[in-house]
């Protein structure tokens, strides 16, 4: 056996004592010791040849290196669950297991819920968890590089784009439009509204041109918080269209015309996971309800 073998319970106290920010509560998680996380973790140390944590009063903080350590033990720990959960059922065909899923907040609200009704109603063996995550840096993606979800509903600055080590695609390209509040005559004219998570690199150049759109006045915390402004007469905003998804009556959208600037939604997994059946099960969905999302939202999106 090579050194720089790591036996399962030593991958599952590498996590532990990252997630949990120390040596006691990572024992107390384990049922185990201080003293046998502590040699443990300085066992892993001399394996990989790398200081995995910072100790100190503070309990124990990964160190770079500990954070990629980290969400390596976390992929390697859930594809044995996985291998375990597809071997038992490989005789049957079913899809169950458990399933991870990370999304943005639109996609949570407006694609996710469908999606997982209509896999409950093929495959009620899978077990479901959904983390709404603000896709700010790693965002839904990486979630799924940290080895905290199966799955990223993510948004991608171009429809190649995934963060190095995924695999995945493009689930639908959303347009965005202007919204602003009904009856109101001269909507370019108003304050914009924004929120942090809109407006990534991939409609900054569309942005940056458009001389009529002003410096937002006012900066929500999301979406929902920039539609509510927007609605009660606080300004306009310019907005992809799964957030506009059961707009209220008092806002009113309108498209901004043929050279108007996509978002692309597409999802993240990792190659090992790709092959599970509960994560194709849900891509497969995904797909069929980004090729039917233009009946179900508007403005109309674009499915690929």
């Amino acid at each position: 056996m090579s050194t720089t073998d790591l036996a399962p319970q030593e991958l599952r106290i590498l996590v532990a004592v990252a997630e949990e920010g120390g040596f006691s509560s990572a024992a107390a998680r384990l049922g185990a010791t201080q003293s046998a996380v502590s040699h443990a973790v300085r066992g892993i140390e001399r394996k990989l040849g790398a200081v995995l944590f910072e100790r100190g009063r503070f309990g124990a903080r990964p160190t770079p290196a500990g954070e990629r350590a980290a969400a390596h033990a976390r992929r390697v720990l859930r594809l044995l669950e996985a291998m375990a959960a597809d071997v038992r059922r490989a005789d049957t065909g079913e899809v169950a297991g458990r399933l991870r899923v990370a999304a943005f907040r639109s996609a949570a609200l407006h694609l996710l819920p469908p999606a997982l009704d209509r896999l409950a109603a093929l495959h009620p063996g899978v077990e479901v968890t959904v983390t709404v995550v603000r896709e700010l840096g790693p965002g839904a993606a990486g979630e799924v590089a940290a080895g905290r979800a199966d799955l990223g509903i993510a948004t991608l600055g171009s429809p190649a784009a995934l963060p190095p080590g995924l695999v995945g695609g493009v689930l639908l390209e959303e347009p965005y439009s202007l919204v602003h509040p009904v009856g109101y005559p001269e909507p370019r004219s108003l304050p914009l509204v924004d929120w942090t998570e809109n407006c990534g690199s991939y409609t900054r150049d569309w942005w940056a041109a458009q001389d009529w759109i002003p410096a937002a006045t006012v900066t929500a915390e999301d979406d929902g918080a920039v539609l509510s402004m927007v609605g009660s007469g606080l300004g306009m905003a310019i907005m992809p269209a799964l957030s506009l998804t059961d707009a209220p009556p008092s806002v009113r959208i309108t498209d901004l015309g043929p050279d108007r600037p996509y978002r692309c939604v597409g999802y993240a997994t990792t190659p090992e996971l790709a092959a599970t059946t509960p994560v194709q099960a849900l891509v497969r969905i995904l797909r069929s309800l980004g090729r039917s999302t233009p009946e179900r939202t508007k403005p109309q999106l674009r499915a690929v």
